[in-house]
C-alpha cells in the first residue's frame, strides 16, 4: 500500500489488495444506503433513472472475488491499484475501484480507436488508469463516499488521487466507466469527457405477473413473445432458479462449462476463471442468480445474473446443447419473471443487443468520463465526442420508435 498524498486533513493511498481493507469498511463506502427500506415498485417506477442502493459490483465481495481467483492482478493488465481516502482519525471515508491497465480488454467502452491513432502519433497510451467494476458493463458508483461531513471534501480528494496515480504510473488517462450521478456531476467539473452509449434495460412498472406486462405490448408482440417461450421449452427442457447454498461445486462445474464454450466462441479467451464463480458462491452466494435449462437428465445452459438493491443485473450466458430461443428464455424472460416475483424495479440486461428490444428492453444511455492528459490528444477526443453523444440520442430516439410497447389505437 503506497501513499499518494494528502488533501487537508484527509489522506489518500493505494492498495494494491483488498485483503488489508475491512470488508464492513469498504462496502459503507461502496453502498451507504444499503440497508434501507426502498420505496414501492410503483414509486420507484416513476423515477426510472433511480440508482440501485446495494450495487453488488463495486462491494469488497465481488472485488475480492477477482482477485482471490486472479481474473485480476498478476499478467492479466488488470493491476489493483484502489484508491483508499481516510480522515484524521485513520478511518476509511472514501475509495474508488481502481486498476492500473496495460490494455483495453474487458471494459465494454471502447477507446482502441484512441490509442492506436495515439500511438500512431508517436504517444504511449498505456499503461491507463481505469476506474471500474471489471468485465462488468454495468451502471454503478465509481467514487465511493460514505455519508459524513467530509463527504465533498472526499470527492475532491478521490479526483487528486487518481490524478497523482496516474503520474505515478506515467499513464497516459484516466477512465471512469459506467459511472452515475453525483460521481458524473463532479468528473466533468474536474475536466473529464463526458462519453454515452446504449444499453437495454427492463422497467418495472408494478407489474404482478408475466402477464399484466405483456398487456402493455401491442397485440402481434404479445403472441409472438409468448410463442417464443412455449417454443424455447418445448423439447422438454426445464428452468430451475438457483441462489445461496443450491449453487454447488457440481453447478459451479456445468455453468463454467457453458460460460466457457460461448466465450471462447466469442471473444476467443473468456475473462472469468473456474475458481471465480466458487469465489461468488462462497462470498455473495445470496445476490447471485442463476439460472439453469436442464434437459434429458443432464444441465445444458444457464444465465448468471446478480441482484442488487433495486435491480438485477445479467451478466453471463453460456450453453452445450443449441435450442431455438433459449437464449432469450434464460436471459430475458427469466429475467423478467424473477423481477416481478421480487419486486425489483429493473433489470439490466448487459452490453448492446438490439434484439432486447423485441422482448421488452428499453434503450438507454450510459455515461463514462475520460481525462487524457496528453492536451492534443484532449482536443482531439473532446472535439469527436459532441457528434458521438448526439449520434447515440437520435439513435436512442429511433430505438424507441420501434419498440413493441403499444401505441394509441394499438389492441
Amino acid at each position: 500500500m503506497s501513499e499518494t498524498g494528502t488533501r487537508e486533513t484527509l489522506r489518500v493511498r493505494v492498495a494494491t489488495s483488498l485483503k488489508s481493507v475491512p470488508a464492513a469498511d469498504w462496502d459503507a463506502c461502496a453502498n451507504p444506503g444499503a440497508g434501507r427500506p426502498l420505496e414501492s415498485v410503483s414509486e420507484q417506477a416513476e423515477s426510472i433513472s433511480q440508482a440501485d442502493p446495494d450495487n453488488p459490483f463495486v462491494s469488497h465481495a465481488f472485488l475480492r472475488a477477482l482477485e482471490e481467483s486472479g481474473c485480476v492482478g498478476g499478467r492479466t493488465g488488470w493491476s489493483p491499484a484502489y484508491l483508499l481516502v481516510e480522515d484524521a482519525d485513520d478511518r476509511l471515508i472514501a475509495a474508488a475501484p481502481s486498476f492500473v491497465k496495460g490494455h483495453s480488454q474487458g471494459e465494454y467502452v471502447f477507446d482502441h480507436s484512441w490509442a492506436e491513432a495515439y500511438m500512431r502519433a508517436g504517444g504511449r497510451y498505456y499503461p491507463k488508469v481505469q476506474v471500474a467494476a471489471p468485465f462488468t458493463p454495468a451502471t454503478g458508483p465509481r467514487l465511493l463516499v460514505a455519508e459524513g461531513p467530509h463527504a465533498g471534501e472526499a470527492r475532491e480528494a478521490l479526483i487528486a488521487g487518481l490524478d497523482a496515480l496516474r503520474e505515478q504510473v506515467r499513464g497516459s488517462s484516466i477512465h471512469v466507466t459506467f459511472a452515475q450521478e453525483p460521481d458524473m456531476a463532479t468528473l466533468l467539473e474536474a475536466g473529464f469527457l463526458e462519453r454515452h452509449d446504449i444499453q437495454f434495460h427492463w422497467q418495472n412498472q408494478g407489474f404482478g405477473s408475466y402477464d399484466d406486462f405483456l398487456g402493455t405490448l401491442a397485440s402481434r408482440k404479445r403472441k409472438a413473445l409468448k410463442r417464443e417461450r412455449r417454443e424455447a421449452l418445448s423439447a422438454g427442457i426445464e428452468v430451475a432458479v438457483l441462489s445461496g447454498s443450491d449453487l454447488t461445486e457440481s453447478v459451479w462445474d456445468d455453468f463454467h462449462a457453458f460460460y466457457e464454450d460461448t466465450g471462447s466462441r466469442k471473444w476467443g479467451r473468456p475473462y472469468l476463471n473456474r475458481r471465480f464463480f466458487s469465489e461468488i458462491g462462497e462470498r455473495m452466494g445470496e445476490r447471485v442468480v442463476l439460472m439453469l435449462a436442464r434437459r434429458a437428465g443432464r444441465n445444458i445452459a444457464g444465465a448468471i445474473n446478480f441482484r442488487g438493491g433495486n435491480t438485477l443485473y445479467g451478466r453471463n450466458w453460456g450453453c452445450i446443447e443449441d435450442h431455438p430461443f433459449l437464449h432469450f428464455e434464460l436471459c430475458y424472460h427469466q429475467a423478467i419473471d424473477y423481477a416481478i416475483a421480487h419486486k425489483l424495479i429493473r433489470v439490466e440486461a448487459g452490453a448492446q443487443g438490439e434484439h432486447k428490444l423485441a422482448r421488452g428492453y428499453r434503450p438507454v444511455i450510459t455515461r463514462s468520463a475520460h481525462l487524457l492528459a496528453d492536451p492534443g490528444l484532449a482536443r482531439a477526443v473532446a472535439a469527436y465526442l459532441p457528434d458521438e453523444r448526439r449520434e447515440i440520442a437520435s439513435a436512442v430516439a429511433a430505438l424507441a420508435q420501434e419498440s413493441p410497447f403499444r401505441k394509441a389505437g394499438d389492441i
